[in-house]
């Protein structure tokens, strides 16, 4: 397929969910817009797919769940798009005194929530530091997710909003200092820092602080940080995405790979191929929804070896039978409802981080568990009652790891991490596990490797890199529309739109939005 024009307003590389929230806005504001996917299909990381053979069933291949996306932009693109609330919050099972137990986090919390933390922690002094900590996180998130779809603000602006505890607590100290000062109980620490280390690979005391901002994009989502679920799966979004795009006039073209980006200040060029032959358009401005570090290869920088990012994350999908039951005797419906945390206390996260920095596997392998069939049950097609899917995201994971051998790597990884499972259920998760048409367990797992194959994502790094804080440090020069939305690069007319760009982590459309909102207003 060749592009209907040689020249556009804009030239949007990359047909992920950032990509089509660029293209949406822009073509609605009038610019003829051209996206261009290598793959054969849009989405990039925000697909649904019927993973297992004969199985109607589609999973969130690669994304799970939604966390930033702002009720604005799902508004301003007119979104066919619904996003359900979990019930559960979160579980986490243990054992104490050789006894199951479990820690539940309801959604809107309530009374079982605060008898949960007493019989766990033996008192309410736990739940109380609980509630006093998320508080203040929520004062940060009420003053910084209003800036999201704005110009960067600066640190100044932003510190000068917060309370100075606050600040210092979540900006300025390592996060693990601060958890270690406002909670007790194991298990309790460990639930708070999960949200530190989804797609980062750090110690909670690393003196980078880049575990503090995995932290704070976690809790920012409008307000409140709560992940929900697509209706219909992550592709839901990203089809609503790419609907709105076309209605609007954009041209999308997929299997067309990007090879060249050539800059020449007032516009640039790009070279694409479509499997038969060459293709160059040219754009008065290229939104790049690649990571950084690809986008310095194509735009002739070469590849960069010590600046590749390194994803550190365990992906399986499953499809389940039945769900299993739990030791602890809670309802596997509720439990399974929201986040199940697995070797997720405090320790075992410092100990795992440990293992994996020093080249080994994790011996106890920390991960969370999510069943969005039960809060999604269209996903599931016409599959028999009682089916039911299955996400494990497996932490301190790094793709050095499995880098000798990774087949072999993925599948002792893969047997932690179920052990990691198993350790709390009544019989073996694989009892549950349903067979595809070929007979075989439908069982998916993605390693970095996997996903830097599949996605073009370097490192397999969700991020596109390590993130920045959401605001522009007090000496940043923000002269550009491109400086001002932090969508920046070393080519005037090039811009990032993707995850890499500032604010741009998680499924959010935030950084398609802004690379947009840069494009209109240097015109």
């Amino acid at each position: 397929m060749t592009s209907a024009k040689q020249q556009y307003d804009v030239v949007v590389v990359g047909g992920g969910h950032n990509g089509l929230a660029s293209a949406a806005y822009l073509a609605r504001a009038g610019l003829s817009v051209l996206v261009l996917e290598r793959l054969d299909h849009t989405g990039g990381a925000a697909v649904s797919a019927a993973a297992f053979p004969g199985l109607p069933a589609r999973l969130s291949r690669y994304s799970y769940l939604v966390s930033m996306m702002p009720t604005q932009l799902v508004e301003d693109l007119d979104l066919d798009l619904r996003l359900a609330s979990r019930p559960t919050a979160s579980y986490t099972p243990v054992t104490r005194d050789g006894k199951p137990r479990g820690l539940l986090v309801e959604r809107p919390e309530g009374e079982a929530t605060r008898r949960s933390f007493a019989e766990l922690t033996g008192g309410d002094g736990e739940y109380d530091a609980w509630r006093e900590f998320y508080a203040d996180v929520a004062g940060l998130a009420e003053v910084v997710a209003p800036t999201l779809l704005s110009p960067l603000p600066t640190e100044r602006a932003i510190r000068g909003e917060v309370d100075p505890g606050v600040w210092r607590d979540f900006v300025t100290t390592p996060l693990g200092a601060t958890i270690e000062s406002r909670f007790q109980d194991d298990t309790v620490r460990g639930v708070v820092a999960t949200d530190a280390l989804i797609g980062t690979f750090a110690s909670m005391h690393d003196p980078s602080l880049v575990q503090n901002r995995c932290f704070l994009y976690h809790l920012l989502g409008n307000g409140t940080g709560e992940w929900r679920i697509p209706v219909g799966g992550m592709g839901a979004v990203t089809d609503a995405l790419a609907r709105s795009a076309v209605q609007a006039g954009a041209e999308i073209i997929t299997s067309a790979g990007v090879s060249a980006i050539r800059d020449s200040g007032d516009g640039a060029e790009v070279t694409w191929h479509d499997g038969g032959k060459s293709h160059t358009v040219s754009g008065r401005h290229v939104l790049a929804n690649v990571a950084p570090w690809v986008l310095g290869i194509l735009l002739g920088n070469g590849a960069d070896p010590d600046g590749k990012p390194e994803g550190a994350q365990l992906k399986i999908n499953v499809l389940l039978e039945r769900l299993p039951q739990l030791k602890s005797g809670v309802d596997p419906a509720v439990a399974f409802a929201g986040t199940l945390h697995v070797a997720e206390d405090y320790s075992n996260l410092e100990a795992a981080y440990a293992d994996a920095a020093a080249g080994r596997m994790p011996e106890r392998l920390p991960g969370e568990v999510y069943c969005h069939s039960l809060t999604d049950p269209s996903i599931l097609g016409d599959a028999p009652a009682g089916t039911h899917t299955l996400t494990y995201f497996g932490l301190h994971t790094p793709a050095s790891l499995f880098a000798q051998d990774p087949a072999a790597t993925k599948e002792l990884a893969v047997a932690r991490a179920i052990a990691s499972i198993d350790e709390h259920l009544v019989e073996p998760i694989e009892s549950c596990v349903a067979r595809d048409a070929d007979g075989k367990p439908c069982i998916e797992a993605k390693i970095p490797q996997d996903v830097e194959a599949d996605l073009a994502m370097p490192g397999g790094h969700i991020f596109h890199g390590d993130l920045d804080w959401p605001w522009a440090s007090n000496r940043a020069r923000l002269e550009t529309p491109a400086q001002q939305w932090g969508v920046q690069t070393d080519a005037d007319s090039v811009l990032l739109c993707g995850a890499g760009s500032r604010r741009g982590g998680a499924v959010s459309g935030i950084g398609g939005h802004n690379a947009a909102q840069a494009v209109l207003a240097s015109r």
